[in-house]
């Protein structure tokens, strides 16, 4: 089991939160329908994924994603995804 705090933020402000749980094991390898999954509660975008990311996950136990890191126009400066650890 695992939990995911995701959060948007503009102007240092939380302006959305969702916390995503799951029963199953985390697997690095479904970290993309993760944040799909994430994205798609926000009702926000989903951002390009690249190994920078899912290593900074690993690492530090959080990733941001700025609004570079969408195809689309954000309204926002900040999506940023903490691992709960239990």
């Amino acid at each position: 089991m695992f939990r995911i705090w995701a959060k948007v933020l503009k102007d240092g402000k939380i302006i959305k939160q969702v916390t995503y749980e799951r029963r199953e094991k985390f697997a690095y390898s479904q970290f993309f329908y993760y944040l799909a999954d994430i994205c798609e509660q926000l009702d926000i975008a989903t951002p390009v994924l690249l190994k920078t990311h899912i290593f900074n996950f690993a690492k530090f136990n959080t990733v941001r994603f700025i609004p570079r890191d969408f195809a689309e126009k954000v309204e926002f400066d900040k999506l940023v995804l903490e691992n709960i650890v239990l």
